[in-house]
């Protein structure tokens, strides 16, 4: 009878398994949709959107909803979107003036991790 059942319990799997693989497949990440609303940048692809935004976020130290409205990226209610925007084409100008073409100044370079930027540096403790 054991030996009976467990044959079952293997064809019952044998037969099973492509069926719970096939649902798994379909459940793959689906591709986010292309962005929408960009004024300043000038990408195609959600993928790398969401890479430029993570070095903005590293750069200011802040998360998407210091800038964006949540849930609602393409919004502009936030008016700190738009300094984003002009800071970008600050960004975008200072570099095209490098006759090298590399970039050379970023968020960090100023923001160093903070959302005000750094104008001076620290004060030197006193000994």
């Amino acid at each position: 009878m054991y030996h009976i059942r467990m044959r079952f319990i293997g064809a019952l799997c044998f037969i099973l398994l492509p069926v719970f693989a096939q649902e798994k497949q379909d459940k793959a990440p689906k591709q986010a949709p292309n962005p929408t609303n960009l004024k300043i940048l000038k990408v195609t692809s959600g993928a790398e959107v969401r890479q430029i935004m993570r070095t903005f976020t590293a750069g200011l130290g802040v998360q998407c909803g210091y800038c964006h409205v949540q849930g609602n990226f393409a919004s502009d209610e936030n008016p700190k979107k738009e300094v984003a925007r002009h800071m970008i084409e600050m960004s975008q100008k200072i570099n095209t003036q490098f006759p090298d073409g590399k970039m050379h100044v970023t968020c960090f370079t100023c923001h160093r991790g903070e959302a005000e930027p750094k104008t001076a540096p620290e004060p030197k403790p006193s000994a």
